[in-house]
């Protein structure tokens, strides 16, 4: 997706995938910005790690409280920080690392897209507030949901983003339970589903997928996780996150670049490379 969007834009650039432990985000961060990388993305599970490791935090990060973007920038003479791509020729004395957040707006678009839901006035249980998980909390209340169900393995997490979400916005409704009766929309924000073998990531005790009437899994690979099997099965209108991958990740590249990305050459390659030929037609 990247490299094809930074092939339309006539770059000379490569975008790498490197496997990183936690306890080295902050040395490979580093090592990045003195081999002078224009940037990184970060996924799970450096999102918040990375917060304390940026020179600078871009009012995205700052809000949403979590960095996957970070662009690289060097200090001019006269003493201003601009994208290090601005520094053809010479090589900046001081460089930095701003961190941004791009999951939160690509989070709905994605949902309004793809399920075509409404987040004003809506009934949301979202699974997971780790990571894009705790993104997507704060930018549900943000858009204006009616009621917010938390549900997480850790319950302290969820008390906290909760917490968190009542503060900033404090006309939400903010549920640490599953919820009971229908709901808009169910987000699965956590990692069961990667697998085959994976259990369901809600308690089926508490919660059966039929009560939403549409189900968003951020996993878009396998493309239909078991969640999303059994809730197309009981007649939810399902989505996975191919599309919030798209969007804030051609966010990302406009971030690094200064130019608009190339949308839809970028949904191509990403589909290509995902599910292998897709006929757009």
């Amino acid at each position: 997706m990247q490299n094809a969007g930074m092939a339309t834009l006539g770059l000379n650039w490569r975008y790498l995938a490197c496997d990183v432990r936690p306890e080295e985000l902050r040395e490979a961060l580093v090592g990045a910005k003195r081999m002078g990388f224009v940037g990184v993305n970060l996924t799970v599970p450096h999102k918040l790690l990375a917060m304390d490791f940026m020179d600078a935090l871009d009012e995205s990060a700052k809000h949403w409280q979590a960095v996957n973007t970070v662009r690289f920038e060097g200090r001019e003479k006269g003493g201003e920080w601009l994208p290090i791509y601005q520094f053809e020729d010479v090589v900046p004395e001081k460089v930095r690392a701003q961190g941004f957040n791009t999951d939160a707006d690509a989070i709905v678009r994605s949902i309004r897209e793809d399920l075509g839901v409404e987040l004003r006035g809506a009934r949301v249980l979202l699974i997971g507030v780790g990571g894009a998980g705790n993104v997507a909390a704060l930018k549900l209340a943000a858009e204006g949901v009616n009621e917010l169900f938390l549900v997480n393995r850790t319950h302290a997490k969820a008390a906290t983003v909760a917490a968190e979400i009542r503060r900033r916005h404090p006309t939400v409704k903010v549920h640490l339970e599953y919820p009971r009766g229908e709901l808009d929309l169910a987000i699965n924000a956590t990692s069961l589903g990667l697998a085959g073998n994976d259990p369901l990531p809600v308690d089926e005790k508490q919660f059966t997928v039929r009560q939403a009437r549409c189900v968003f899994d951020m996993i878009y690979r396998p493309a239909e996780t078991r969640l999303l099997a059994q809730a197309k099965a009981g007649g939810s209108r399902v989505a996975n996150g191919l599309g919030m991958l798209l969007y804030q990740g051609a966010k990302a590249l406009e971030i690094w670049t200064g130019q608009s990305a190339p949308i839809e050459i970028m949904r191509r390659a990403l589909q290509q490379n995902v599910y292998g030929e897709v006929n757009l037609l």
